[in-house]
């Protein structure tokens, strides 16, 4: 990043993240959280149904295709759905750390055109923990896991309670998800950022 502001910078006395026990594995898939969620759910035809596995350590990787649907300028990915898959998949780090975690702010940085038909490689990690804010950085290569850098972004995120979704969500929706007869599909929708 060229300038991360201020906000973004962990306190002097923020700690190292730690791995939850109970976390996914790493290399296991971590699947969709909700499934309308516009980065990682099946049930949005337009969708980025990005694929995201836990890593090492607070780390996540993950990867999703460039459609004609996610363009911008002719053939080329529009910058807001490249920040809404950096988001996603930063998002994701909180299933390694096991809360329920809100983007509170996220800088992005555009460094190439991604073109249609593009997959993104992209890496994430915790850098660091301060009460309920967890500090995160991420990147998205294009032309596999080791190619040019084409994004990136660092990002900000607050630990809520599921309230923050009960009392702010469409009560239909929210209905929906809480009646989930699945218990741990019922729960999942509510474990990372929506």
């Amino acid at each position: 990043m060229t300038a991360t502001s201020a906000a973004l910078t962990p306190p002097a006395d923020a700690v190292a993240p730690v791995r939850h026990a109970d976390a996914p594995a790493p290399g296991e898939p971590l699947g969709s959280h909700y499934a309308h969620c516009f980065g990682c759910g099946g049930g949005q035809p337009h969708g980025l149904h990005l694929d995201a596995r836990a890593g090492e350590g607070v780390t996540v990787t993950a990867e999703f295709t460039v459609t004609a649907d996610h363009q911008g300028a002719p053939g080329l990915a529009h910058g807001g759905v490249l920040a809404t898959a950096l988001d996603e998949t930063l998002g994701s780090l909180s299933w390694l750390l096991r809360v329920i975690a809100v983007t509170g702010r996220l800088e992005t940085d555009f460094v190439r055109p991604v073109p249609v038909g593009t997959v993104l490689h992209l890496d994430a990690e915790v850098t660091a923990v301060h009460g309920r804010k967890i500090y995160s950085t991420a990147t998205g290569r294009i032309g596999g896991p080791d190619g040019p850098v084409a994004v990136r972004a660092d990002a900000l995120f607050i630990e809520v309670k599921v309230d923050h979704f009960i009392d702010n969500g469409r009560p239909e929706e929210i209905r929906a998800a809480m009646s989930d007869p699945d218990q741990v599909r019922r729960a999942r929708a509510f474990e990372v950022n929506p």
